[in-house]
């Protein structure tokens, strides 16, 4: 990954495991034992899902920029769909408290969202590449040349 994805997945997922202990601590004092195993479980899920999906999104990005707005709302679809899904199949298990994992889920969820967002805003990224000749740049060598 070139360092400024490296930056993003960073200043994304920093925040996203901050919250995430915080609830953790949150939910162990609310839920018990139960409930913080929850809190870990849902913000490693998140984690992983979100960072799976910008690290897809910035491969799609460098090969095909032209699918790129589709892919990353395909992809946010996809993501959110499969956080439901979770919470659907973990809806009644006993290995950790629902509720605070389900709780958890969306918390970290948007603050994985909201701290990407502010990573591309602070992003200093080219939209344009500077080394690369313009048409009226070739145009000008070769009318120079004959």
């Amino acid at each position: 990954m070139p360092s400024n994805d490296v930056r993003i997945l960073a200043q994304a997922a920093v925040p996203t495991a901050a919250v995430g202990a915080i609830a953790a601590v949150v939910s162990g004092v609310v839920a018990g034992g139960k409930g913080a195993i929850g809190a870990v479980v849902g913000t490693l899920i998140v984690i992983l899902f979100m960072g799976i999906g910008l690290y897809v999104l910035q491969r799609t990005a460098r090969s095909f920029p032209q699918l790129f707005q589709m892919m990353g709302l395909m992809l946010y679809a996809a993501q959110l769909l499969l956080l439901v899904v979770f919470v659907a199949v973990f809806k009644n298990t006993n290995l950790f408290n629902p509720r605070a994992f389900a709780i958890v889920l969306v918390v970290t969820t948007l603050t994985w969202i909201a701290a990407q967002a502010r990573a591309h805003m602070k992003a200093k990224i080219l939209y344009v590449d500077p080394d690369t000749p313009s048409k009226e740049d070739k145009s000008h060598k070769t009318d120079r040349s004959s």
